[in-house]
């Protein structure tokens, strides 16, 4: 049986500019996995086959410094741009509770606002829900109002691949101003079957088909059949494809395995239940992320059609790479770090420091607040 030493890190953080001295454990993590050509449901990849190896060497351990209280005037910071003002200003009424899979756990299914509010609003819950079939296993998932937040894109040199890009980790002090939450994507290239487009640079052609993370120039984001839902046009940003849409019209798509290894992404040690993580939207435009610790392809599916996507896609697997944090600094206009970061599962490996290291070299997406000067 393959062995893993599972990768912890710690971050260290300067308050007065959050400039990052990382610092780990002298441990490391290597993963390797292979993914042969294959058809996934209503599309064909041309892909030949997949394999990635990360290693990360052991750092310097620093001494870590009060976290940063620091706040910005409104403004730009290098590529990053504050977020437009919400393309509408009457924000999303608050999910409903989720009815669970089998037994009820106390709380399970029952939203909780988390993360920096915008103006006096929550826009963003969390739940948790055991996973279908599995007792006791538990997904997290999260709900985001795209009317009180803007979603970017950052660029990696490891996924996409190359750059330089305009936005990249680590998170610098202008985005953490407003920054709510972060997340994983999808997997590396070519084996996400799909393209990668960002702020007007086409990284790798978009494909008919595969599903899309789309992000408008306005800041809103939805989950998509490319060509089909929406096509390219001046109005977007940024689009992140992985693979076919898991769920569409929301179903889980046809013929899923639920002990598929290879299909929907190489899995460590060759079984099905790993750590997944996927996106989709509702019927009314929110965004809902769900990620756990052991779920094969359909119990993601399930997960997924149960948080109320109509449409969804699966994002990164395996354990280093499913990644969501919030964060809650107080007062809600100081700027977001690691010090008051929240994973969206706490047995999450990646922490909420991951975005504000240099060396992240995966592409990850932001949601951050919207203006609230308009907003009553």
């Amino acid at each position: 049986m393959t062995s893993r030493i599972r990768f912890r890190v710690f971050g260290c953080f300067a308050a007065a500019s959050l400039m990052v001295a990382a610092c780990s454990s002298p441990s490391s993590e290597t993963t390797s996995s292979t993914r042969s050509t294959t058809t996934r449901p209503g599309h064909t990849s041309t892909t030949s086959g997949r394999s990635s190896t990360s290693t990360t060497a052991p750092r310097t351990t620093t001494t870590t410094i009060a976290p940063p209280s620091t706040t910005l005037a409104p403004g730009t910071t290098g590529a990053y741009k504050v977020p437009p003002a919400a393309p509408a200003s009457t924000p999303l009424p608050p999910p409903a509770a989720l009815a669970p899979f089998a037994t009820t756990t106390s709380g399970e299914g029952v939203w909780h606002p988390v993360g920096r509010r915008v103006g006096t609003k929550a826009a963003m819950y969390t739940t948790t829900l055991q996973e279908p079939g599995a007792p006791g296993v538990v997904a997290g998932i999260a709900w985001m109002d795209p009317k009180l937040l803007s979603a970017q894109l950052y660029s990696g040199s490891s996924s996409p691949g190359g750059g330089p890009w305009a936005l990249t980790a680590p998170i610098e002090p202008a985005a953490a101003q407003t920054l709510v939450a972060a997340f994983n994507g999808g997997f590396k290239f070519p084996a996400s079957g799909g393209g990668y487009y960002e702020y007007g640079h086409t990284v790798f052609p978009l494909v008919n088909g595969v599903g899309s993370f789309v992000i408008y120039k306005n800041g809103t984001a939805t989950v998509a059949d490319w060509g089909r839902d929406v096509q390219m046009g001046s109005n977007i940003a940024a689009v992140r494809q992985n693979l076919t849409l898991l769920v569409d019209h929301g179903q889980p798509a046809s013929g899923l395995n639920p002990g598929d290894t290879s299909l929907w992404g190489s899995t460590l040690g060759g079984i099905p239940n790993v750590w997944r993580s996927g996106v989709g939207v509702t019927s009314n435009g929110a965004l809902v992320y769900v990620a756990g610790p052991s779920l094969n392809i359909v119990q993601l599916a399930q997960l997924l059609v149960r948080a109320g996507a109509v449409r969804a896609m699966e994002l990164d697997i395996n354990v280093y790479w499913p990644t969501f944090s919030t964060y809650s600094p107080v007062p809600s206009s100081a700027l977001a770090s690691p010090f008051n970061g929240t994973d969206l599962l706490a047995n999450m490996t990646g922490q909420p420091d991951r975005f504000f290291t240099s060396w992240w070299a995966r592409d990850f997406v932001t949601m951050s607040a919207r203006p609230t000067r308009s907003r009553k």
